[in-house]
């Protein structure tokens, strides 16, 4: 088994081997999502879970002094006793580190899964607009969603049940910060294709290599003004989407050609 807390370790690690003396330039914490700018204009995007913060009219008391403060401060909320919060702003501090240039063309993520009708597929979390999409092709879709007002298998072991049958796991990246990554990592390492997926998804090519992940799907900004302004206005990856450009990495061998 996986310890707990290794994928962000190394998420960190990587961060700082890549820029140890960064500062960070902006921060905002909108309703869906973070957003971080280091020095260099570089964005990266982490998801709020809303659910976890905690009650009162001050949600995060370093509000006001995170402008101008070194990145290694920021990415450390991710691997520290810290809140769902500070986690998020670490995350999205190494998001905008390890930042990929966008990609001239975009690659279908469903389609670089190669799904067919004898695929049995896990999402874990909740992607809409994946769902028909996914059912198109014939094959079995299992939902596993922590969130109550969400459709999806709730039950611990139903889930995990599903999770250990799965030839294909569709993972969503805010596994990183509700402490879930590696019991879900631990119960796919059966699956010929494992993708961590969303915009707080962290491009980093060492996770193809030290996770049963083979494909990170993620995204870039091409115009961090807009991304920042939908941020800021309480916006989520639809309203983002004109101003980002899907990522696909994969490391080859691992799913059917």
């Amino acid at each position: 088994m996986t310890a707990p807390g290794f994928t962000a370790h190394m998420i960190v690690e990587q961060a700082l081997k890549a820029a140890p003396g960064a500062t960070v330039t902006d921060v905002r914490i909108g309703l869906g999502y973070a957003g971080v700018v280091v020095e260099g204009d570089h964005l990266g995007l982490a998801a709020v879970l809303r659910n976890d913060m905690e009650p009162g009219c001050t949600v995060f008391s370093r509000a006001g002094t995170l402008a101008g403060e070194k990145a290694a401060v920021l990415l450390k909320f991710l691997t520290g006793e810290t809140t769902s919060l500070e986690k998020t702003l670490g995350l999205a501090t190494a998001n905008a580190i390890l930042h990929p240039d966008p990609p001239e063309t975009e690659e279908d993520s469903i389609e670089l899964m190669r799904l067919t009708a004898g695929d049995r597929v896990a999402m874990v979390g909740f992607f809409g607009p994946l769902v028909k999409r996914i059912e198109a092709t014939g094959a079995e879709l299992f939902i596993l969603e922590l969130d109550p007002r969400r459709p999806g298998f709730k039950e611990e072991r139903q889930r995990d049940e599903i999770l250990e049958s799965a030839s294909v796991a569709l993972v969503t990246a805010t596994s990183l910060l509700n402490g879930t990554i590696e019991a879900i990592l631990d119960r796919t390492s059966g699956a010929r294709h494992v993708v961590l997926m969303g915009p707080s998804t962290p491009l980093d090519p060492l996770l193809l290599k030290e996770t049963p992940v083979n494909h990170l799907a993620g995204s870039a900004s091409i115009n961090n003004g807009k991304i920042l302004q939908v941020v800021s206005e309480g916006g989520g990856t639809p309203e983002m989407r004109p101003w980002l450009r899907y990522v696909n990495l994969l490391r080859r061998g691992k799913s059917a050609d």
